[in-house]
């Protein structure tokens, strides 16, 4: 099969295209032909040998794909044998022709639901629904939501906007903050300029929750503008190093709930019209290096796809 393999931590030249063996399943398992994978900021970072854990090389990288099922694997129903599906592989594998997953993973594609959307959802909007859910946006309150324009921060976007919430769209382009506005932040800033905080107090008189994936200066900032007792809710560090909660707010939590089920919460809300995936670029496999190229350059919105 074709497949990006990384060999050595590097630029997104490091990404290669390669013809390397078919993989083969184990117990439990399943064989996926790939019609799209999704690309995540963090999978830039470990190519590049800046990840949370080092990649054992050489690797194939990818956590996210949307197919069909070719094979099952001992202890799995020969029945799922052409089923649509969208999974999780475990954290490596997605770049490539065909893609193992296991059994347990898999969540049947909604017959309105394209791959793309699926794929686009998988990661990110369970990341979104886990805290939206946790940090919980009441009505009428002031939400800064961090990178608007990327994967989660367009879906946090969309859930604060449906529970009521009054939103504030950050982010580096006019396109990104555009997008935002479109999906229903009713204020944006570019948190790159010098006053953009102090923008911000000013329209809203402090914030009620803050979603920080970015961390830094910009992290530590946006927790400035909370309110006594405000949620912080921390999920990247993007910027930066990840925010330390202040005393005098309110640290959010992961909630206590299955990733699998969030992702599936995140699949019917699309499926239903409430949330849409933003697919910002889709690119061919051969074109992994560009495409991880235009994620570190902020050169996309929304999330960005890969179909072999």
């Amino acid at each position: 099969m074709r497949a990006v393999v990384v060999r050595e931590c590097g630029g997104p030249e490091a990404l290669v295209l390669e013809k390397v063996p078919d993989p083969v399943l184990g117990p439990g398992q399943v064989l996926i032909e790939v019609m799209v994978a999704g690309i995540t900021f963090v999978e830039t970072q470990v190519r590049a040998g800046r990840g949370p854990r080092p990649a054992e090389l050489p690797a194939i990288l990818g956590n996210g794909v949307a197919g069909a099922v070719l094979s099952t694997g001992e202890g799995v129903d020969p029945a799922l044998a052409g089923t649509r599906v969208v999974s999780t592989l475990g954290g490596y594998g997605g770049y490539a022709e065909l893609a193992v997953a296991g059994a347990d993973d898999l969540i049947t594609l909604p017959e309105n639901l394209s791959p793309e959307a699926a794929v686009a959802l998988l990661a990110d909007g369970r990341t979104a629904v886990g805290l939206a859910t946790a940090a919980a946006p009441r009505p009428g309150e002031w939400v800064l939501v961090e990178a608007a324009g990327g994967g989660v921060g367009s879906l946090l976007v969309q859930l604060a906007r449906d529970a009521g919430a009054r939103v504030v769209g950050a982010a580096s382009s006019a396109a990104k903050r555009d997008l935002a506005a479109g999906l229903g932040a009713e204020l944006t800033v570019d948190y790159t300029g010098p006053d953009w905080a102090r923008l911000v107090r000013t329209a809203t008189g402090g914030l009620d929750v803050v979603f920080d994936g970015v961390g830094g200066e910009i992290g530590t900032a946006a927790q400035g503008l909370l309110k006594d007792g405000g949620r912080l809710s921390v999920y990247g560090m993007a910027g930066g190093p990840m925010t330390t909660p202040d005393p005098r707010v309110t640290a959010v939590a992961w909630p206590a709930t299955d990733l699998r089920e969030l992702s599936r919460q995140a699949l019917d809300l699309a499926a239903t019209g409430r949330l849409r995936p933003v697919i910002g670029a889709t690119f061919p496999l051969e074109s992994a290096a560009e495409a991880h190229a235009a994620i570190e350059a902020r050169a996309v919105t929304g999330k960005t796809l890969l179909r072999p």
